[in-house]
């Protein structure tokens, strides 16, 4: 960047705590950056916090290989998302790709897309062209991050969940509650999307099922459930998407469990009201940051 030249638009400064071989690995615009001031919200441990995230997920057992995804948003008009093909569990700071949310959003917005206009999307909507592909999930967290307040989003496949994905109960797992902990962290009920194409089907289907549910409930979905593919969890935190993740994940395992030793015994709908409203369980959301 010539001395004279103004630092890229939400772009971050170098952290200590990163890595040099991370840090040099970044895209220009980040490395280049000399200034917080103009992010959106407090980006100064962002890239450590979603690779935490990232390798949580994937030496947890969530995902495996190549599964999964993560990312965050860096301000109205850029956002990290974990390249194509990369592992969560061992995801490097170069191995985020920086995008624009507006090459993404546009694209969404057209109907009989060809398979050869998504892939070409992805490569122009990357920030610096020497980036890896982002993966082909990326329409959706570009559609997720552009939503108020949600700053981060995690997309994993758990054994646990899955099962009841793949099975005739997914739905009875969306929309019931088994303990007051998951109310807490995941909400009153979940969103469940039908099985659809991953890549900008997907990502249409979200949009379209996340804005019914928002005009339904008058909030956004903490958890938003894929038949027959996995889990997505999204929030204004890191913690909030781990929190989200996680007690899925511990919901999941009670609800088979139950289911096998006699049925299960959904917690009453007036009791799911009290726990969601209650000041004292608002109080620990945000002590935990969720």
């Amino acid at each position: 960047m010539d001395s004279g030249s103004k630092p890229a638009r939400g772009c971050i400064k170098k952290q200590p705590y990163l890595r040099r071989a991370e840090f040099f690995a970044l895209p220009n615009s980040v490395q280049s950056c000399k200034t917080l001031n103009q992010m959106s919200f407090d980006q100064s441990a962002v890239l450590p916090e979603l690779l935490a995230l990232s390798h949580e997920f994937g030496e947890s057992g969530l995902v495996i290989l190549g599964e999964g995804n993560t990312s965050c948003r860096v301000d109205d008009e850029t956002f990290f998302v974990k390249s194509s093909g990369s592992s969560l569990q061992s995801l490097t700071a170069n191995q985020l790709t920086l995008c624009r949310f507006e090459r993404l959003l546009s694209l969404m917005e057209r109907d009989d897309v060809l398979d050869t206009e998504v892939e070409a999307c992805l490569l122009e909507s990357r920030s610096h062209p020497a980036a890896f592909k982002p993966s082909v999930e990326t329409f959706f967290h570009a559609y997720l991050l552009s939503l108020p307040d949600i700053n981060f989003v995690g997309h994993a496949h758990p054994i646990q969940v899955n099962r009841i994905l793949c099975s005739g109960l997914a739905r009875a797992f969306s929309e019931n509650r088994q303990c007051p902990d998951e109310i807490v962290c995941c909400g009153p009920l979940s969103l469940l999307i039908p099985y659809v194409d991953p890549g900008l089907a997907l990502a249409k289907r979200i949009r379209q099922d996340v804005e019914e549910f928002r005009r339904t409930h008058g909030k956004l979905p903490r958890v938003i459930l894929l038949r027959n593919h996995g889990v997505i969890t999204i929030g204004s935190t890191v913690q909030a998407v781990r929190a989200a993740m996680l007690m899925t994940v511990k919901a999941a395992e009670i609800f088979t469990g139950a289911q096998l030793l006699g049925g299960l015994r959904h917690l009453p709908a007036s009791e799911i009201e009290r726990i969601e409203n209650r000041q004292d369980e608002e109080y620990r959301r945000k002590m935990l940051k969720i």
